[in-house]
């Protein structure tokens, strides 16, 4: 069965098919998983639930792939439809959400491998890959940098992938990927995507990488550098990858990833004082041995830590191709002289010269129990591949029941969550009735008891005012009563005062009158006087005028 870490089983086209409809199922389902669920609407949980069991047959649980191949399922005559929806499903997922998936190929004008840099102690990526057919690439998923791969394009597999521990995996899901930059720099597509979704958009596909097709049939296994039992969450997801994998075999894949597994858990995160700062090389030197005289089989894997923290250490290993259980530690110096000539892979050794060697030593002493144990299971694996045809004999008879046992489960897991859904539905609609009643109720209790509470607060103002106006009606009845008493009484108070002030006005009037008639009695004389003698003066004026006329001028002189 062709799993994502597995490809070594001989099937015909159809298997392909299947096989390529159900990892674009996972790859949707994911996508939608982690872009839409966390909004938490039923209704995204049914169509994810959709997506994942309607389009292809394992919705009955009966999967059409199976270690010999498609099994004669009656539905296979409609398989182009289901691989019609699964890749309308999928190029749905990536186009409402970009940059879900992306493995950037870094450009020769940027910085080592720009914003995956940071995998690298200093930030300062290993020295001496400079051949042309060497392409950085950023591995990236949701738009954050998960790991650094350096690819050869003319080996096509990778030559080492950087990454940090995160934590170890609780379940895997695989759903691998490619690379359409890296055949054709040209395209539009800048980020991962499903080799089956490319159709003809990728000029070359498979010219500069390696491709699923290359791994069928071939009896090697897709072995990643950077494994994901490493990662959890969405560093896992970014590590399924055509450019994060090489041909091994499926007895060395799996012991390569248990051996990473265990070193880095046991040995080498216990005894790195900050486990951010411990930096991981996994890499493969390629051999002249090729798959389908395309993909180079390895002919050593190796590992390269470095704790770039207060009492650090380095620490390589070196697993052999031809030696499953083979694990062999060096010092990085002697790991880089079995690489190219010139290869640096940290920054000043990984401070070498400032290493604690008690730490380095407590890291080799682990690595060394790590060995014994595998060396203890490599002398009953004999007893172990005895019994596996028997193990193997009964699985292929059990299968037909272990596939109906799984409809029977998966159908009673569906009517109880559909039982479940259900009742969840009427409890909300009659938890929200009820709510919505008592809350209407409530409002109503409110607005009566602000109604009563205002009305009871107005009636002593409006009692208080009435008072207020009684007293002040009453005041201005005192005052117009007063008012016009005191009219009433001026009037004749008015008389008597006025008759009783007549005689003294009259007696006090009488010298004025007399003074008055004397002065007017001499006003009359004096004028009269002054008439008489005007008039005589006036008589005088026109005598001697006349006198002047008549009587001659020369009688006078005599």
């Amino acid at each position: 069965m062709i799993s994502g870490r597995s490809a070594s089983a001989s099937s015909p086209a159809g298997s392909r098919v299947c096989r390529s409809s159900l990892a674009r199922v996972r790859s949707a389902r994911r996508c939608l998983r982690s872009a839409l669920l966390p909004q938490g609407s039923a209704v995204v949980s049914a169509f994810i639930s959709l997506a994942r069991y309607t389009p292809i047959p394992d919705a009955l649980g009966l999967r059409c792939c199976t270690d010999s191949g498609p099994l004669p399922y009656p539905a296979a005559l409609g398989s182009r439809e289901w691989t019609m929806k699964t890749s309308i499903l999928f190029l749905l997922c990536i186009s409402l959400f970009p940059g879900f998936s992306q493995g950037r190929v870094v450009r020769e004008d940027e910085t080592g491998f720009a914003e995956c840099n940071v995998f690298f102690p200093g930030q300062v990526p290993p020295e001496g890959f400079t051949e042309p057919f060497h392409v950085k690439i950023c591995q990236q998923y949701n738009k954050e940098p998960r790991f650094a791969t350096l690819y050869s394009t003319k080996d096509k597999i990778p030559l080492y992938s950087a990454f940090k521990f995160t934590r170890p995996a609780q379940s895997e899901e695989e759903s691998w990927l490619v690379e359409p930059q890296i055949d054709d720099p040209e395209n539009d597509l800048h980020e991962m995507v499903h080799e089956a979704d490319i159709g003809g958009t990728v000029a070359n596909l498979g010219a500069n990488q390696a491709l699923t097709s290359d791994y069928v049939g071939s009896g090697y296994e897709r072995g990643l550098l950077n494994p994901s039992l490493l990662n959890e969450e969405d560093f896992q997801v970014a590590t399924y990858t055509l450019t994060n994998a090489v041909p091994l075999s499926p007895a060395l894949s799996k012991s390569w990833h248990k051996d990473l597994r265990k070193v880095v858990e046991q040995a080498l995160t216990p005894h790195c004082s900050k486990m951010d700062h411990l930096y991981l090389l996994a890499g493969a030197i390629p051999s002249s041995v090729q798959v389908k005289g395309k993909v180079s089989v390895p002919e050593s894997l190796w590992l390269a830590a470095c704790c770039d923290a207060p009492e650090g250490w380095s620490l390589g290993l070196v697993k052999k191709i031809n030696d499953e259980n083979s694990l062999a530690d060096l010092t990085v110096r002697e790991l880089e002289k079995q690489l190219l000539p010139g290869v640096h892979l940290f920054k000043g050794h990984c401070g070498q010269d400032k290493q604690n060697q008690e730490k380095r030593e407590a890291v080799l002493q682990a690595v060394s129990q790590i060995r014994s144990g595998e060396q203890v299971g490599a002398s009953n694996s004999q007893e172990t591949k005895e019994s596996g045809w028997v193990r193997r004999v009964a699985g292929i008879i059990a299968t037909p029941f272990i596939k109906l046992l799984e409809l029977l489960i998966y159908i009673f897991v569906e009517l109880v969550k559909f039982v479940f859904y259900f009742l969840w539905l009427v409890v909300k609609r009659v938890v929200g009735t009820i709510l919505d009643g008592v809350y209407s109720l409530w409002n109503g209790v409110v607005s009566y008891l602000k109604a009563v509470s205002m009305v009871l607060i107005s009636i002593p103002y409006d009692v208080g005012r009435v008072i207020i106006n009684i007293c002040l009606g009453f005041l201005q009845i005192v005052q117009d009563v007063l008012s016009l008493t005191y009219r009433i009484l001026s009037i004749p108070v008015g008389f008597i005062l006025h008759l009783a002030a007549f005689p003294y006005h009259s007696i006090c009037a009488i010298p004025s009158v007399l003074k008055d008639m004397a002065t007017g009695i001499g006003g009359t004389f004096s004028l009269v006087i002054d008439a008489t003698a005007a008039v005589l003066h006036g008589f005088c004026y026109l005598a001697g005028h006349i006198i002047k006329r008549f009587v001659p001028k020369g009688s006078s002189d005599d």
